[in-house]
């Protein structure tokens, strides 16, 4: 891949961040049309899912299409559909010069199927893997792969630590900058969870209070073999997260319990810790009892991505260290 394939493919990427999670159930996916190093044109998954990425490109492009490259993170779709036509078709007939695609679509109804359509309308195709692209489709890889969301566990501890006093006051660990990075990761969202004890002793909102994001507020789930209260979904154990309908994205809030649930059963696949400055001493800890035998098993699975400062608090970033489905 060259240095220009890798750019532009990480571009897109990064547009494709602007569909999440408002493309659900349909994959947040970017795309950019290059010509000559100069984009003239950008698309993204619109709400609900329509029009695809690569069509809101192809209509900003119109004729200046011809002859360009298009860069898009997923294989263009080869199934029609009542809301529209196969991405493959408007691709083919568009007159671009040459397709670059970040990941292959593991939808059987596409699977390379869209791939080899541009192929025979004369276009040059390159299927070229990019971390970044894959990134970005996380939660429809997995969900095709495993049939399970991506799952992401967030952690707001003191440096020793600790989620909260030993009389369970926990408001306000971390500082405002980190609770508004907090409610950014949550518009991302599909659905959010906490567990039982959770939601009886703190009743949280769990909604998005950032301007002009408030309507990206995700589903409620709450851990429970319980009925859930209104206006909330129950999950009876983490192995049911498979059948959380339409959800690409979970985020896991707390507390201690519903974090060694998932770490337990291994459903974790990046975790957000945000530390504060402060010591606590002798408070709640921020996970449970997760089941490890030895020591040596907890030097598996992470690795740190990203490290980096919220005001006065820190957030690192990590992921598992297998890859995704092919």
């Amino acid at each position: 891949m060259s240095s220009d394939d890798a750019r532009w493919l990480a571009a897109a990427a990064a547009v494709a961040a602007r569909a999440r999670p408002l493309s659900r159930p349909n994959p947040a996916v970017g795309a950019i049309i290059v010509r000559e190093g100069v984009v003239i044109a950008r698309g993204w998954t619109q709400p609900g899912g329509r029009p695809h990425a690569e069509a809101v490109a192809l209509a900003v492009a119109g004729h200046a299409a011809k002859g360009a490259t298009l860069y898009v993170t997923l294989e263009p779709c080869a199934h029609r559909s009542e809301r529209g036509p196969a991405c493959a078709d408007l691709v083919s007939a568009s007159g671009l010069a040459r397709v670059v695609i970040g990941c292959m679509d593991p939808d059987p109804r596409t699977a390379g199927a869209g791939l080899q359509r541009i192929r025979e309308a004369g276009i040059a195709v390159d299927p070229l893997p990019s971390a970044e692209a894959e990134e970005s489709l996380a939660g429809y890889l997995l969900s095709k792969g495993t049939g399970r969301p991506h799952v992401t566990l967030k952690l707001a501890t003191s440096l020793d630590g600790c989620i909260a006093l030993g009389s369970g006051e926990s408001q306000w660990i971390t500082g405002d900058a980190a609770r508004a990075h907090v409610h950014a990761m949550r518009a991302r969202a599909d659905a959010i969870l906490v567990g039982g004890g959770t939601l009886r002793d703190d009743a949280p909102r769990l909604d998005v209070r950032l301007p002009g994001l408030e309507a990206r507020s995700p589903q409620r789930w709450v851990l429970t073999r319980a009925p859930a209260p209104e206006g909330w979904n129950a999950l009876p154990s983490p192995d049911a997260i498979a059948t959380m309908d339409g959800v690409q994205y979970l985020f896991i809030e707390g507390g201690a319990g519903a974090a060694a649930a998932f770490l337990a059963a291994d459903l974790v696949d990046r975790l957000l810790l945000y530390r504060a400055p402060i010591l606590i001493g002798s408070g709640l800890a921020a996970i449970g009892d997760i089941g490890l035998g030895s020591l040596a098993e907890a030097h598996r699975r992470w690795q740190r991505d990203a490290i980096r400062r919220l005001g006065s608090d820190t957030l690192e970033v990590y992921s598992r260290t297998r890859c995704l489905p092919a």
